[in-house]
Parts: structure tokens; C-alpha cells; sequence
């Protein structure tokens, strides 16, 4: 008989036509079959000493364990046998780096000189993967959980001045139960960047998830934990305001997320493939291109389905979200710093200066700011706090912060442009033109009010004579500083006559041509 069983549709037609009258030759010509199995089925089911009709009227399985069970069979190969204790091990062996399965099966013939031929081994090894490989469905609760991921593939940039190409990455927001997603471009991958995409991906989505799964990117997750990972603090801050819970997918299982990671498949396939011709030259004008598509993604109804993403997400899931706060969360960042003998503390990301209660001199404070605000603590109580000042090398003082017998820092902030006009006009025109130009030097006439005083106290030393001729002497050059007024006056230069202009016609020259050289 073959070693492969016929269909127990055949074995009834076999069966009714030996009732017929048939013979074998005739059966095997009618089912296309080989006489010899024919004759080894028809054999056994003489053998069964049961009338034709009744072995019609039982089921498949009574009839299949009557006919087949006696069938010859090929004798277990013991090389199998052998080889399938050792695959676990194999297996084993084959994850661990640079092992190849040419040289498992070399090892193998050198422990099993009959054994299976290479063909072979890897045919009975990949069997085995295949039975490992299987995977799970799961079935999602609606509103329980939103996963995210950046795309492998970026989208590029041009600059339409420079012709300079960056990258854009794209980052993929799911729903695993409705499959409702948020995608949006981004030059930079950083703490900040992430969370305000993830802030817009709640604000699309118009609620909040219970959860929010990721991979171990390291934005997000400090430290790999099967079960208790350890998250980004400032993503701790933004899980806490929004009312969600953190999680992240085990280490090198990408299948703990497969939502999002089919999603960016099909992001790929159905939004990337739109825009391949097309060129951009900003963030902005991808994320244009982006939404449209995503919209069409989100409308299209799901293969084999009468609905899409975007029904069953506001029939079923969007009325389970979370509300979403009365304000998005903006990023908070804590450092360390000491408080300065000046009473102020330096925030290193912009270089300006903070300052705190002048009782605080020494101590090492907690500087916690944002986009808008900068508070210091000592240990957990607020000491100080002003809104946040990009300034650089800028000071923001609050007097109430200083000593009392700092009295020149109140002298200091009770100035004011129109005073020093005044101060100057009592010198002279052109002292005052000076202290006009140096006031205009900076955005913030209050970095100029320590130069406009030191160049009036020059008066004082020198005299307001002597200091009207250096401003005149001074106005005679491309800038106009305190230091230049002050280097006048000490190498004696505003007693100095001035030189007369330079003659500005050329002199008489034989080498010369003139105008009638040109007629």
C-alpha cells in the first residue's frame, strides 16, 4: 500500500463499487488510483467480514478506524527519533552568535555518522522553529490601552535656501481595539519632542487610554525589566497629569506591541507611498501631507469589514476615554545648583541668573523650570520663583532677595533713560548724542545704565569740558562706547587738534589719462 492514505471519499467509492461488481483493475482506473492500492484496501475491507451496505451507513471515523488502522505502515526511522531529542539543544545552540546550521549538522554527523543528510536536518530544524513560532491572539478591551513607536523609515526634508537634506522621523500612535491611529513627523526624537506628539496623539484622539505601551526606547524607559521597568521621570510627571498608567514591552519582543508595529506596515504601504514624489522643505508641510493621509487611513474601511477605524472608534471606544485635563502637560526639568554670593542661581541651559533670599548664600538648591517658569527649592520647600527669562548672561532680581544694605541695587533699578538724557544734557550736545547711542546698543536699556554712569563720572574726574570734547572725538568713529570715551581722556587725545580732511582729488600724474583719452 503507499504511505499515503487515501481520502475516506475514495475508500466509499471503493467501497460502492465493489458492491457494483467491480473489479480492482476497473476501481483503480475509475479513482485514478494505483492498482496495489486498490487491491491492500480492498483486501482489508474483505477482512472486515461486514456487508458493503452496512460498512456505507457508518460515519467517517468508525470507518476510517475499521479500514486505515491496519494499513501498512512505514517503520518508524530511528534517526528521527535521535535527532528530535537533540533539537531543544540545537536550537539552543543556534541562537548564540555566529553558530550556523551547517555547522550544527557537521557536529551532528561527527556524533551520528549515519545520521541525516544536511537536506534533511534543516528540514526537521525548521519544522520545529515553525512550532515555536506560533503566535497568540489577543483579544483588546476598548479605551484600555494606546501603543506607540517611531517608524524605521524616515521622510526627507529640503532646504529650499541651502539645498541642505535632514531626516525626519515619524512617530506612530495606536488604539489596539479599534486600530484608530496618530502619526506626526518630527527633526528630533528628544524627551521634549516625544512628549508634545504624544500630548498632540491625546489631543487627536480627544481622551486619554488607561495605558500607554512602548518598546525601551530610551526616552522613556532608564533602566529593562520584564516585570517592573524603570521609567524617565519626566514621563513619570507626564503619565501622573494625564492620569495614565506607563508600560513597556519586554526586552526583544516586538510582539508584546504588534498593534502598532502592523500599523507602521501600514502606514508605510498606505500614507509613505503617497508621498514618494513628493518633496518638502518643513517639518510642517510633512505633517500636511501626513494628516491627509492619515484622515483616508482612519476612513478606509478595514479589509473584510462594512466599518473603519474611525467608526468603530467612536462607537465603541472614544466615550470610554479618560477626559483629558484642563491643560496639556509642559515639560518640568530639575537640577542642582548653588546659590552665588550675588544671591543668585545660574540656570546652564540659557546662562541666566535666578536670584533667591540672600539667607540661602551657599546652599545647594533645586532649580525646577519649564517653558514659562523657573522655581527653586531647598530640600522641599519653594524659596523662590520667576518666570523664565531666555536671556542670556541676564539677571532677574527680586530686591526682597538682597541684604538691606545693598542699597545700590534699588539706586540701580530706579534709573531710567530720560535720566541720563538729563545728566548729560548739563555736560554738552555731544555728550549727550553719546549716552543716546549707547542706551539704543542693547534690546534692554537696562544692560546700558552701568556705562552711561561710569561715562558721566568721567565728568567728575576729568571734567565736563574735557568730556564734551572726548564725546565729540568719540562721535567720530564707527562705534561709540564708555571705553572709547574713556581711552580719549587718558591718552589726553580730546586736546589733541583735529587733522584737517585729506584732499580727495587725485594728483596730477604723467602716467595718468584723462578724460580725453575716452572720446
Amino acid at each position: 500500500m503507499a504511505n499515503k492514505p487515501i481520502t475516506m471519499l475514495q475508500i466509499r467509492r471503493i467501497i460502492q463499487l465493489k458492491s457494483q461488481g467491480k473489479s480492482n483493475r476497473e476501481i483503480a482506473r475509475d479513482l485514478h488510483s494505483a492498482r496495489e492500492t486498490v487491491n491492500a484496501y480492498v483486501n482489508q475491507i474483505v477482512k472486515l467480514d461486514k456487508s458493503f451496505a452496512d460498512l456505507l451507513q457508518l460515519d467517517n471515523e468508525h470507518l476510517s478506524s475499521l479500514v486505515i488502522k491496519e494499513t501498512g505502515t512505514v517503520p518508524e526511522d530511528q534517526r528521527y527519533g535521535d535527532l528530535f531529542e537533540r533539537l531543544p539543544g540545537l536550537l539552543d545552540e543556534l541562537k548564540k552568535p555566529h553558530v550556523t546550521r551547517m555547522i550544527l549538522w557537521e557536529e551532528y554527523r561527527r556524533q551520528q555518522p549515519q545520521g541525516y543528510g544536511y537536506t534533511q536536518f534543516c528540514e526537521h530544524l525548521s519544522r520545529l522553529l515553525k512550532t515555536q513560532n506560533a503566535v497568540m491572539h489577543f483579544e483588546h478591551e476598548p479605551a484600555a490601552s494606546m501603543m506607540f513607536d517611531f517608524a524605521g523609515d524616515t521622510i526627507r526634508v529640503v532646504d529650499s535656501k541651502s539645498g541642505e537634506i535632514s531626516h525626519c522621523k515619524v512617530l506612530v500612535c495606536t488604539l489596539p481595539f479599534s486600530g484608530y491611529t496618530y502619526i506626526e513627523a518630527m527633526y528630533s526624537a528628544n524627551r521634549p519632542s516625544l512628549l508634545k506628539a504624544l500630548n498632540n496623539a491625546f489631543d487627536y484622539f480627544g481622551g486619554v487610554p488607561l495605558s500607554v505601551k512602548t518598546d525601551n526606547m530610551k526616552q522613556v524607559v532608564t533602566k529593562s525589566n520584564r516585570y517592573e521597568p524603570s521609567f524617565d521621570e519626566l514621563f513619570e510627571q507626564w503619565a501622573l497629569h494625564y492620569g495614565t498608567t506607563l508600560m513597556a514591552a519586554r526586552v526583544g519582543k516586538p510582539r508584546d506591541k504588534a498593534s502598532v508595529e502592523s500599523h507602521v506596515r501600514a502606514v508605510y504601504n498606505r500614507i509613505y507611498s503617497a508621498l514618494r514624489n513628493m518633496v518638502f522643505h518643513s517639518v510642517d508641510q510633512v505633517n500636511d501631507a501626513l494628516m491627509t493621509g492619515l484622515k483616508a487611513f482612519n476612513d478606509r474601511h478595514l479589509q473584510h469589514c462594512d466599518y473603519s477605524r474611525r467608526e468603530r472608534f467612536m462607537l465603541h471606544e472614544h466615550a470610554l476615554l479618560l477626559s483629558l485635563p484642563g491643560e496639556r502637560f509642559i515639560p518640568k526639568n530639575k537640577v542642582q545648583a548653588k546659590v552665588q554670593r550675588n544671591c543668585h542661581v545660574t540656570l546652564g541651559e540659557d546662562w541666566h541668573h535666578y536670584s533667591v533670599p540672600f539667607m540661602h548664600i551657599g546652599k545647594t538648591v533645586q532649580v525646577i523650570y519649564d517653558t514659562a517658569h523657573v522655581e527653586i527649592y531647598l530640600d522641599t520647600v519653594r524659596i523662590a520663583c520667576h518666570e523664565r527669562t531666555y536671556l542670556k548672561n541676564g539677571y532677574t532680581t527680586l530686591e526682597e532677595h538682597l541684604p538691606p544694605h545693598h542699597r545700590h541695587f534699588g539706586r540701580i533699578k530706579g534709573y531710567t533713560p530720560d535720566y541720563f538724557t538729563e545728566k548729560a544734557l548739563l555736560v554738552g550736545p555731544s555728550t549727550t548724542d553719546v549716552v543716546d547711542r549707547i542706551l539704543s546698543q542693547k534690546i534692554f536699556p537696562q544692560q546700558t545704565y552701568n556705562s552711561c554712569i561710569g561715562l558721566l563720572r568721567l565728568g567728575a574726574k576729568y571734567g565736563n569740558q574735557r568730556l564734551e570734547a572726548a564725546c565729540v572725538r568719540a562721535l567720530m568713529g564707527y562705534k561709540v562706547t564708555y571705553m572709547a570715551v574713556r581711552h580719549i581722556l587718558e591718552r589726553n587725545l580730546d586736546q589733541q587738534k583735529e587733522p584737517s580732511e585729506p584732499a580727495l582729488s587725485i594728483p596730477e600724474h604723467e602716467n595718468i589719462r584723462g578724460h580725453q583719452h575716452y572720446q
